[in-house]
């Protein structure tokens, strides 16, 4: 178990670093950033997983959210990782934004060429966080958030581990892959033409039959361009409530799907996963 360091900044009397490890999940190579808060000096701190979205590497969170400030002063560690593999040359990796390079879907992909080397969803629940807590001052304890495709991701993520996540909350998820253009062109790649196979990396899906009743914060921009295509909030919602499953849908009049909105209420979702992890938010 090794990663190299690639670059490091101070922020905020903290670090933001960006490692190289190789990745048995993948099969690649893969490059993350953690932001390390001052407090690591005198203990292991809490760490926040983000998952960014379609066409987005490690380093959009990093340099648009402006997430820093708040959590250097909340002592909460923050990990990025990639949202796909990378240096493959499948074939058609490369040719829609949707699909290959920068859209792993956080799934494990069971279908050629995919299969190989597309295996995000134990990439980022079980290899990175292992790495994280063994080769960085962190703790084991955790909350998962993400944007899109990774608020897509930081749904099933917790969802599909009881107990591994203290906190979940996104950013315009698709919440419902299986019944939007997004998932089905990804899912029937990834997975395959049996729509049933999909059903486990369906937030809406999976929340109905939900071993945990982990609080969901979702934030959704009433102008995103995506909202009635793809996103449909609404029915996340409406699977929640049969099941009583604890959700906080905002609807934010006027927000689009950028990281402008994001960092409009980043604030919020540290504080809400700093509170579950046993932080002060004061």
């Amino acid at each position: 178990m090794s990663m190299e360091l690639l670059s490091q900044q101070a922020v905020f009397d903290g670090w933001l670093r960006r490692y190289r490890h190789h990745s048995e999940s993948t099969g690649t190579e893969m490059v993350f950033a953690v932001f390390l808060p001052p407090a690591v000096a005198a203990a292991r701190m809490p760490v926040l997983y983000w998952l960014s979205g379609l066409t987005c590497t490690d380093e959009n969170f990093c340099q648009k959210a402006g997430a820093f400030r708040l959590a250097a002063k909340l002592g909460l560690a923050i990990v990025c990782p990639d949202t796909s593999p990378r240096g493959l040359d499948l074939p058609g990796e490369h040719e829609e934004y949707d699909l290959g390079s920068g859209a792993g879907f956080y799934v494990n992909a069971t279908e050629a060429p995919w299969s190989g080397h597309y295996r995000m969803y134990d990439y980022v629940t079980d290899e990175l966080p292992s790495l994280v807590e063994a080769m960085l001052p962190v703790s084991a304890d955790k909350g998962i958030a993400g944007h899109s495709m990774g608020g897509h991701g930081a749904l099933i993520a917790a969802l599909k581990n009881p107990g591994q996540y203290q906190s979940v909350s996104a950013f315009a998820p698709i919440v419902h892959p299986s019944a939007v253009p997004w998932g089905r062109k990804a899912f029937r790649a990834y997975l395959g033409p049996d729509e049933t196979q999909w059903a486990e990396y369906d937030a809406t899906l999976l929340v109905i039959d939900a071993k945990e009743r982990l609080p969901i914060l979702i934030d959704q921009g009433s102008k995103d361009a995506f909202l009635t295509e793809q996103l449909q909030p609404e029915r996340f919602q409406a699977a929640c409530q049969s099941v009583d499953h604890p959700l906080t849908l905002r609807m934010h009049p006027g927000y689009d799907h950028s990281y402008y909105f994001i960092a409009s209420f980043i604030d919020d979702h540290l504080r809400f996963h700093a509170e579950a992890l046993g932080l002060a938010t004061g």
